[in-house]
C-alpha cells in the first residue's frame, strides 16, 4: 500500500551544489518545498519544517530546515541507540510495497547517522551501513532552528534497487519524518512523531507501508 502523496524532485546542473549544512546554496531556491508535515498522534501544533530535494547526474540531494529552539541530543556516546534518543530527521526508502527490504537514514543535529536495513515487522539489521563513500551529511544549529543537508549517490540507490521506472519516468518510494523529544517536569523525554504522509494508524508507526509516498524525478 502507498499513500497518494507525491513530491517532484527537480534536476540541477551536475556538481553545482556543495553540501555545507546551512541550506543556503542558491540551487535550493529552485527546489519544491515540502511543508505539509503532520503529527497524527499529538494534538499540539508542530513547528514548521521545510524539506527540499534535488538531483543531478550523480547524486540525490536532500535538506531539512527545522524550527526548534530546544534541540535535545543524547551525547552519552555515539551509538545508534543515542541517535535514536535524540531529535532527528529521517528518510526511509523501500524496495517494494512489502518492505522487503527498506533502508532507513535517521540523522541528528551533530550530524550523526543511524543507517540500517529493515524488513517487515520491525526486523532491523542495525549492523548494516550505507555503502561507504556514497552518503554525505552536514548540519547547522542556530538559536531557533537547525538544518540538515545530505547527498546520496544515484549509483548506491540503483544498487539497492530503490530507483524505479514507470511510464512517467524515474521515482522512489520514500517516507520523510522527524522525531522531536520534549522533557516533562519529571525529567523524562517523550517523543513527538512527525510525518509527511499520515499512515492513518492508531499508534505511532513509520515502519508500515502506509507511511510512504512517491518522489518523482523531473527531467
Amino acid at each position: 500500500m502507498m499513500n497518494n502523496s507525491e513530491y517532484k524532485v527537480k534536476h540541477i546542473a551536475s556538481q553545482s551544489l556543495v553540501i555545507t549544512g546551512k541550506c543556503d546554496a542558491t540551487q535550493w531556491s529552485v527546489a519544491n518545498k515540502l511543508e505539509d508535515f503532520v503529527s497524527p498522534w499529538d494534538a499540539a501544533p508542530i513547528k514548521p519544517i521545510v524539506f527540499r530535494a534535488l538531483y543531478d547526474s550523480e547524486f540525490f540531494y536532500f535538506s531539512f530546515n527545522v524550527h526548534d529552539g530546544a534541540v535535545f541530543t543524547e551525547l552519552k556516546d555515539d551509538s545508534k541507540a543515542s541517535i535514536a534518543a535524540s531529535d532527528r530527521v529521517e528518510l526511509f526508502m523501500r524496495v517494494d510495497s512489502k518492505l522487503s527490504p527498506y533502508y532507513c537514514l535517521e540523522i541528528d543535529t551533530q550530524p550523526r547517522i543511524m543507517d540500517f536495513k529493515a524488513m517487515p515487522n520491525r526486523d532491523f539489521d542495525l549492523s548494516w551501513n550505507w555503502p561507504e563513500g556514497e552518503l554525505e551529511v552536514r548540519s547547522e544549529i542556530l538559536n531557533e532552528c537547525f538544518s540538515v543537508e545530505g547527498k546520496i549517490s544515484l549509483q548506491s540507490l540503483e544498487e539497492l534497487q530503490l530507483l524505479k521506472k514507470d511510464s512517467e519516468g524515474t521515482f522512489m518510494e520514500i517516507g520523510v519524518y522527524r522525531a522531536k523529544y520534549k522533557t516533562d517536569d519529571a525529567g523524562h523525554n517523550h517523543p513527538t512523531w512527525i510525518t509527511w504522509v499520515d499512515p492513518k494508524n492508531p499508534e505511532p508507526d513509520f515502519h508500515i507501508p502506509e507511511s510512504f509516498g512517491i518522489f518523482r524525478f523531473e527531467i
